[in-house]
């Protein structure tokens, strides 16, 4: 598969997963993290923000492989 098609897959992919983990995280949010302590609020929705980042870190691997061709 060439770079470039990988590339527009994983970015439908990207797409789609942000666009289902934004409503869980802020549902999250709502529903738990506004009764706990100012502290603990400021450390989930950084947990919140950045988590989405770790289960994409192997698709941008994937996209970003070199195509069978150039190695």
């Amino acid at each position: 598969m060439k770079r470039r098609t990988r590339k527009l897959i994983g970015t439908v992919v990207m797409l789609a997963f942000v666009m289902l983990y934004g409503p869980l995280a802020m549902a999250l949010a709502e529903s738990r993290i506004l009764d706990a302590p100012k502290l603990v609020q400021t450390v989930l929705y950084l947990v919140l923000g950045l988590a989405w980042v770790l289960p994409m870190f192997p698709l941008i691997k994937w996209m970003q492989r070199p195509d069978p061709d150039e190695a």
